[in-house]
């Protein structure tokens, strides 16, 4: 952190922070966190397609691909 000129510290960019500090306590963890995304931007993908909002049917199949890529890379992490 640096000062400012005021006298003022600036608040921290949470830049840094160690590898545990970014799961929320109580909420489960990163993977729960990565299959909830993927069964939610599913379900936002058939709404999306059933109104005919093609970008945005896209853009939500990529973020449901990218959480299900992340728990199957986890997946094979935890079974080294």
């Amino acid at each position: 952190m640096s000062n400012a000129k005021n006298g003022r510290k600036r608040k921290s960019s949470g830049r840094g922070r160690r590898a545990g500090d970014d799961e929320p306590r109580g909420e489960g963890g990163p993977d729960e966190a990565a299959a909830f995304i993927a069964e939610t931007a599913a379900d936002l993908v058939r709404l999306a397609r059933s109104h005919r909002l093609e970008l945005l049917e896209h853009l939500l199949q990529m973020a449901e691909l990218e959480a299900k890529e992340y728990l199957r890379l986890r997946g094979k992490k935890k079974l080294s």
